[in-house]
C-alpha cells in the first residue's frame, strides 16, 4: 500500500452515471489487475474504494459510477485537481488458463479490462461478456474489441445484445477458467452456472481498505476473509454463499 497524491488528468462521462477519470501520480503499488484505490474526497469523512481499471508506469484509469455524494464530487473534478490515493489496495487477479472467459456486470466491466489487456499481452484468446441494464448503460465494449477480444453484450431489458444476462450468453462457449466481477446476484448466477474454476472479485462497503478495521469481513471455507486485503478476489472453490 501506498500513499500519494495524484493530478487529475481527464474525466469525463462515458454514459449518464459512468465516468472515466485519468489520473497521473506514482502507480508503482499496483501491480495487478483486480486491485483497488482508495480516495479522499474533500468533505467526506471515508475514503471511496474505486477498482483500477488500467494503469501504465504515471498514469492510472478509474471508471466509476455516480451513487452518492462522494461518486458525485469526483464527476465534478477538473483537470489539475488533485487526490490523495491509498494504491496497490487488494489482491487482484492471477492470470492463469489458455482460454480466459470473463464475465462483467455494470462497474465490475472495468477491472475486467485491465485483466483482459494483460491476458491478451500474454497471448490469450478472451471471450469478454459484459452484462448491462439497458443499451443507454453500455460501456468500454469498443475497448475491449480494440484489444482483440470476443465481445459479447447482454441487456436485461434486451435493447442490445443478447437479452437477459451473463449467464445467458454462456451457452456454447468454450473456456478453461473465467474472471468475474459485479453485484452479488450476479455473482451467485455465474457461481451456478459456470463449469470450471475461476476467481470472483467482490464489491463491498468498506471501512479502512487496508484490513484493519474487519468491517469488511465474509466467511469462506477455510475463515473469515477481508474483502478490502484478502479479496476482492477469491476463488470460487473457497466461497461460501
Amino acid at each position: 500500500m501506498q500513499q500519494t497524491t495524484f493530478q487529475v488528468l481527464a474525466n469525463r462521462p462515458l454514459t449518464d452515471a459512468v465516468y472515466r477519470m485519468e489520473l497521473q501520480g506514482d502507480t508503482t503499488a499496483i501491480t495487478r489487475p483486480g486491485q483497488f484505490v482508495n480516495l479522499h474526497i474533500d468533505g467526506c469523512y471515508l475514503r471511496r474504494p474505486i477498482s483500477v481499471c488500467d494503469w501504465d508506469g504515471q498514469t492510472l484509469t478509474l471508471i466509476y459510477k455516480v451513487v452518492g455524494e462522494g461518486t458525485r464530487r469526483m464527476a465534478q473534478a477538473r483537470k489539475g485537481d488533485t487526490f490523495d490515493l491509498l494504491t496497490g489496495l487488494g489482491n487482484g487477479y492471477t492470470l492463469r488458463g489458455n482460454a480466459p472467459l470473463l464475465l462483467g456486470g455494470g462497474v465490475g466491466i472495468p477491472p475486467l479490462y485491465g485483466l483482459a489487456k494483460r491476458l491478451r499481452a500474454a497471448g490469450k484468446p478472451v471471450t469478454a461478456v459484459l452484462g448491462f441494464n439497458t443499451a443507454s448503460e453500455i460501456f468500454l465494449r469498443d475497448e475491449f474489441s480494440a484489444l482483440g477480444c470476443r465481445v459479447l453484450v447482454t441487456t436485461a431489458d434486451g435493447s442490445a445484445g443478447i437479452p437477459g444476462f451473463v449467464t445467458d450468453a454462456l451457452a456454447g462457449l468454450s473456456y478453461d477458467t473465467f474472471y468475474t466481477c459485479g453485484p452479488e446476484p450476479m455473482l451467485r448466477a455465474v457461481y451456478a452456472a459456470t463449469v470450471t474454476g475461476g476467481q470472483f472479485s467482490f464489491e463491498e462497503r468498506m471501512g479502512c481498505g487496508f484490513g484493519a478495521c474487519m468491517g469488511c469481513s465474509c466467511k469462506t471455507v477455510t475463515g473469515y476473509k477481508r474483502i478490502c486485503k484478502d479479496g476482492p478476489v477469491l476463488e470460487k472453490e473457497e466461497i461460501l454463499w
